[in-house]
């Protein structure tokens, strides 16, 4: 069987709950043809980078699948029909994250003020002043 990462989108007014049961009704569409769900992370309410019909903001949720194709091709298909998810994507990758995807390693990541080692501006010297140019005639 082949491995694929699915994510989706779902509008922002739905609740918590409502983004859950989507997350299942995917796991459950895999699972009844055979396939398997090895992770579901729910990344939480993220602002997009642009408007996708009249949302600023979605529910982001990404599904870990070992199924065959027509798994896909059928969850795909549902998910269009389903007028609470705004965008999809599935990939075909060659192996499975282990462990919490990028999304979820937020501690890792320093926090949006700090700047590391560094410090401040680094090991600059005095700005230097910049040289006139010459004035055109």
């Amino acid at each position: 069987m082949a491995l694929y990462e699915h994510v989706f989108l779902a509008r922002q007014d739905l609740a918590q709950a409502q983004v859950d049961a989507l997350a299942e009704t995917a796991t459950k569409i895999v699972e009844d043809m055979n396939g398997k769900v090895t992770k579901v992370e729910t990344w939480g309410l993220r602002s997009l980078a642009y408007k996708i019909a009249k949302n600023r903001k979605a529910h982001y949720v990404m599904l870990n699948i070992d199924a065959p194709g027509d798994v896909v091709a059928e969850l795909e298909r549902q998910t269009q029909i389903n007028e609470d998810i705004i965008r999809y994507m599935t990939i075909k990758v060659d192996e499975l994250e282990t462990g919490p995807s990028v999304m979820m390693r937020k501690q890792d990541r320093p926090e949006r003020g700090d700047r590391g080692s560094r410090g401040d501006r680094g090991d600059r010297g005095p700005r230097r002043e910049r040289e006139e140019a010459p004035a055109a005639e």
